[in-house]
């Protein structure tokens, strides 16, 4: 069938909406309509050519829909199922076994190797193949292809329109929190970055009932929105050594770092602000992927680090992004007020709104409005989902 794709024909190349053609869906995929897809830094970094993937391409993997089609074998979705799909994974090695699919030995196979596992792709352009299957799914299309181990249906009544991104990354900051170093309450959570990751984690921290939560982050309107989320302090990097003002504030050192901006001399002085036993997690991906952490041996010893990289949270996303949803249900995890939409026609803008800052998680959409207005609150046990807002 014929659909619409935002294209990117070589890297540093701006996105193209073309008419390209979506190919059947194999026996264990499903065919997603898409209602909204996030942009992730991942989406950008490879459009830049900072990761390895071919071009031309399609992108996205914060997509959330209605399945229109399903192959033979597919048993667990049905055809009008609401649906977010996350990554894909193998499900047959050791983690995916032990039901921790993020660290599948075959991650990259799955999910930037730019095909179907048996080296077919889902999309084509003129008969030839572009490359697709990003994170399972490349989702920056009116329709998807995805298996069906990576597809999650949605619960009655969920926001299908901007659930897109509890597949990447409100996954991912929120997963950091209460999967990977299942933070307890009362314990000291600093987080770098107040974008969607970011804030997702600082929501979930608040969940867990940490304190204090301090959010490093140089805007001043991200700093503002981390206090109306929950955080007890924000850091401007701006204002000086972000050691010493994290220190300040808890001066034993915190017990959990969680690292969403990868910016090099910041990273480092997380590190120096840990407490005993703290644990750091690097999440945020680097504009350069060699970028390299020195670490001081003796003071990581002395106080007993735990320095690890994070992946998707660590999550399971049949039972996780069910799990977000419930909390966003009852008031607890209001991710819609991270994110702004836009029409997918205007994916350039919104790329370009997204580094400038201007907007911490945009969701283009399929269906092009010209609603403006500002986000309602979501109010406990309220099960009508509030809409995000619209430029």
């Amino acid at each position: 069938m014929e659909i619409r794709a935002a294209v990117v024909n070589a890297a540093g190349s701006d996105f193209n909406l073309e008419t390209v053609e979506l190919q059947e869906p194999h026996a264990d995929e499903v065919v997603v309509e898409i209602a909204g897809v996030g942009i992730c830094r991942t989406d950008i970094g490879v459009k830049d050519g900072h990761l390895p993937f071919a071009f031309p391409a399609v992108l996205g993997h914060e997509g959330s829909g209605t399945v229109v089609s399903a192959g033979r074998d597919v048993k667990s979705i049905s055809v009008g199922d609401k649906v977010v799909i996350s990554f894909d994974s193998c499900a047959t090695c050791r983690h995916c076994r032990m039901g921790e699919p993020a660290s599948c030995h075959e991650f990259m196979l799955y999910n930037f190797s730019g095909t179907r596992i048996d080296g077919t792709s889902s999309l084509t352009r003129l008969g030839e193949p572009l490359a697709s299957n990003f994170f399972g799914q490349s989702s920056m299309a009116t329709h998807s292809v995805a298996r069906e181990r990576n597809v999650v249906r949605l619960p009655a009544g969920a926001p299908v329109e901007i659930a897109g991104p509890l597949g990447c990354g409100i996954q991912t900051g929120a997963g950091a929190v209460f999967t990977s170093f299942d933070v307890q309450p009362g314990s000291s959570v600093a987080v770098l970055g107040g974008g969607s990751v970011g804030l997702a984690a600082v929501m979930a921290a608040v969940v867990r009932e940490a304190s204090p939560i301090i959010v490093v982050e140089p805007h001043q309107s991200r700093r503002e929105l981390a206090l109306e989320l929950g955080a007890t302090h924000v850091v401007d990097p701006g204002a000086g050594s972000i050691g010493e003002q994290i220190r300040r504030i808890a001066t034993m050192g915190v017990d959990y770092g969680f690292d969403t901006a990868a910016v090099l001399p910041a990273t480092e002085e997380l590190l120096m602000a840990m407490g005993v036993r703290g644990a750091v997690g690097l999440i945020g991906m680097p504009a350069n992927p060699a970028e390299a952490l020195p670490l001081n041996i003796l003071h990581a010893q002395v106080l007993g680090l735990t320095v690890r990289g994070i992946v998707e949270g660590d999550a399971d996303p049949q039972t996780f992004i069910p799990y977000l949803l419930d909390l966003y249900r009852q008031g607890k995890f209001p991710f819609d007020r991270l994110i702004t939409t836009m029409p997918i026609s205007r994916i350039n803008d919104a790329v370009a709104a997204q580094r400038r800052c201007e907007a911490i998680k945009i969701v283009l959409t399929t269906a092009v409005s010209d609603h403006v207005g500002p986000t309602p609150t979501i109010h406990p046990g309220e099960t009508r989902p509030p809409l995000a807002h619209r430029i």
